[in-house]
């Protein structure tokens, strides 16, 4: 039974698969975007998600946690002066996973991961959604109608 097994293990040793973990984030950081397999990402953004909360907090405790996870200073810089302040006001959700279809050699089921605020394609549509108009009732509109109606006053001649 595989109650409470919440980790995948990737078929991998704890230190391989933490070595494997921490150069995925460094390449995300890097590169905002990486193509891996469905797993893989999965386990990811478990990994990545805390480091960039962390960041959000610039102070040498939090920098030197982080490079502790990814051992890597041109990532640590990069998260601290290019993404932290740009998701600051983001509450959480810092990656998107998209499905891209099949690898050809195994079948591996094949995606992308990336940073939410770096797709520019997504950005601007959901800016434009905010553009959109209120909804209102009807019954509101009646109401405002009939006020009109009733403000008018006939002119005394």
């Amino acid at each position: 039974m595989r109650h409470a097994k919440r980790i995948n293990h990737l078929g991998r040793t704890a230190s391989h698969r933490a070595a494997l973990l921490s150069n995925m984030a460094s390449s995300l950081i890097m590169h905002k975007r990486i193509s891996t397999t469905l797993a893989k990402a999965k386990e990811l953004r478990k990994y990545v998600e805390p480091l960039v909360t962390r960041s959000k907090n610039d102070t040498t405790h939090s920098r030197r946690m982080v490079f502790s996870y990814l051992q890597d200073k041109t990532a640590v810089t990069e998260l601290y002066r290019e993404i932290s302040p740009k998701i600051a006001s983001r509450p959480g959700g810092y990656t998107r996973i998209l499905k891209t279809g099949f690898r050809q050699g195994d079948n591996a089921e094949m995606c992308i991961i990336e940073f939410v605020d770096y797709n520019e394609t997504y950005t601007t549509a959901s800016e434009t959604k905010k553009t959109t108009k209120t909804r209102r009732s009807r019954a509101k509109a009646k109401t405002a109608v009939e006020e009109n109606t009733t403000v008018e006053e006939p002119k005394a001649e």
